[in-house]
């Protein structure tokens, strides 16, 4: 199966600074995953931390480390075999806790491998030690009394050397099988580390896929978000256009409006100056009908006067002439 994550959290990396030995260095920009790894095949916990696609912290996890917390958010651990000190800075110190129970937890359980591990060591060794042993029994024989009576019955000395020689043969290829066994098992191990190696690089590049999937993803949903505020920022453009349109025609509405309504200011104005001259029209429109009726009443007196004066003319006549 691999190595396989089995605790995650994210934290600020710092590395001792290699010249002083004091002060930290920051390894990352910002807050990056920090993960504990378990390899099945080796029995094996590590620390991985990657910053996009550089390796930050890759440290193998034994018996003897330690995780000390300097602050209450703060802790650091010394890898002897990176030559360095890591220091992780987390955002509360709850995480800080739950990291520390957790390097905890893999320190002894790399404990317990390399108990174990010991174990089948002993164990090989022991079963060593008794080949060697059976064969220092058969190479101390032929000095033995046993042997001597062994050699009395079944030949001479000659004999039994030359029945004893395929004997050791035996054993040297034995231990040569088991030489070549452990160095076969050595090149396994180096070819486990590669392709342990070798699969971590293709987990860190399949994790590097999916992230940029995601971001893919991500610039394509935003790209999509933008059409569409385009789009509707385009038809709010012609909306606001033809509302231009609009408010231009009612402008030209409302001047040509202003304009009759000073016309009719205009026709007002002269009305009332018209109004203005009315009671002096009348006044003379009065003197002037008095005017007319005294010299209508004048006129008429007249005419009856002058119609009698003729009458009585015309009676004259008349008597005259009769």
């Amino acid at each position: 199966m691999g190595e396989q994550p089995i605790y995650t959290t994210r934290a600020h990396v710092f590395q001792i600074d290699p010249s002083t030995k004091k002060n930290w260095v920051p390894a990352s920009k910002q807050a990056v995953t920090v993960s504990y790894f378990y390899d099945s095949t080796r029995n094996s916990y590590r620390i991985i931390s990657v910053d996009g696609t550089k390796v930050i912290i890759n440290s193998t996890i034994t018996a003897n480390m330690m995780f000390t917390k300097t602050s209450q958010k703060f802790g650091q651990w010394a890898d002897s075999r990176a030559n360095t000190v890591f220091g992780l800075g987390f955002t509360s110190e709850q995480q800080l806790s739950k990291f520390a129970e957790k390097f905890q937890e893999v320190k002894e359980a790399a404990k317990m491998a390399r108990e174990k591990s010991q174990d089948k060591v002993d164990i090989r060794s022991t079963r060593i030690d008794l080949n060697n042993d059976t064969f220092d029994f058969k190479d101390s024989g032929p000095s033995s009394p046993g042997s001597k009576q062994a050699s009395s019955f079944n030949g001479t000395d000659d004999e039994k050397i030359f029945k004893v020689g395929p004997e050791m043969l035996l054993m040297k290829t034995e231990h040569e099988s088991t030489a070549q066994q452990s160095k076969w098992e050595a090149e396994l191990q180096s070819l486990r580390e590669k392709n342990s190696m070798l699969v971590e690089e293709l987990q860190h590049a399949s994790t590097n896929m999916d992230v940029c999937k995601k971001q893919v993803g991500a610039c394509k949903e935003e790209s999509d978000a933008l059409r569409q505020k385009i789009a509707e920022l385009e038809l709010q453009c012609q909306e606001a256009a033809q509302e231009q349109q609009r408010n231009a025609e009612l402008l030209g509405r409302v001047q040509q409006l202003e304009a009759e309504l000073r016309d009719k200011h205009q026709e007002v104005e002269n009305l009332r100056r018209q109004a203005e001259i009315i009671p002096q029209l009348m006044a003379e429109c009065d003197n002037i009908t008095s005017k007319l009726q005294v010299h209508t009443h004048t006129h008429t007196h007249t005419h009856a006067r002058t119609h009698t004066h003729t009458r009585d003319e015309k009676s004259f006549n008349n008597v005259v002439c009769t």
